[in-house]
């Protein structure tokens, strides 16, 4: 199982405070089945050059490496991207895709996006080595037009959920019938610690599994597996 999304590097972001609470989310994940989580710390443009971030990522990642156990899940670097008007046009976008991979991870704005936002989007994605993935999507659909998802969908951006999508009772049936349909690609426990943002993909996975089935979960994972080579 792979996790996609997650903030479990040490003192990089909003997400783990400290080694020990790292651990501790990867053992979580670890004890649900996640046998690979993507790190993806919060990227803003603004703040600093993708340069910075990798190193700070590197620092971070380095830091926790030596504590690991055995059979704590293998971690990818990546990050979500904060997007911004004119981001295609970035220097070194392409250095903040998910490590050995084409994808990229981008937070999208939670409100109603603009023409020239979604058009950015198709721009994005028809660049040359990199393959869009938009964060957490289930935060954003109310807010966009019918048809916009639908032209995404068409230009091969690909959507990742967050594990509540399925968890949460009122949304879940909405999350199986857009994975049924392949309307979602990835799944991302998003955890940002052990206390109000734990990592629950697990539980999704058996929601996932007994609606279903087994063979339906392990394609699930052998695609997600197939994107990151």
């Amino acid at each position: 199982m792979i996790d996609w999304h997650s903030h479990i590097l040490p003192e990089i972001d909003d997400g783990s405070k400290s080694i020990k609470e790292s651990i501790t989310l990867l053992q979580m994940l670890s004890s649900q089945g996640v046998k690979t989580v993507i790190a993806t710390p919060h990227f803003f443009a603004n703040d600093e050059s993708a340069e910075s971030f990798i190193e700070r990522r590197q620092a971070s990642y380095e830091k926790l490496k030596p504590q690991l156990f055995d059979g704590a899940p293998n971690i990818l670097l990546g990050a979500e991207v904060k997007y911004y008007a004119g981001i295609s046009r970035m220097e070194n976008l392409q250095k903040l895709k998910i490590q050995q991979s084409k994808l990229l991870l981008l937070e999208m704005p939670f409100s109603k996006w603009s023409e020239y936002t979604v058009r950015e989007l198709i721009e994005l994605s028809g660049l040359k080595g990199i393959k869009i993935i938009l964060a957490h999507i289930e935060r954003y659909m109310k807010f966009q037009k019918s048809d916009t998802f639908e032209r995404l969908y068409e230009s091969g951006i690909f959507m990742q959920v967050n594990a509540s999508f399925f968890n949460e009772w009122l949304t879940r049936r909405k999350a199986l019938k857009m994975l049924e349909r392949q309307e979602i690609h990835f799944i991302g426990s998003d955890c940002h610690n052990i206390t109000s943002r734990p990592p629950e993909i697990g539980n999704a996975f058996k929601i996932i599994e007994n609606k279903f089935g087994y063979d339906f979960v392990n394609q699930v994972n052998e695609y997600g597996y197939s994107m990151l080579l």
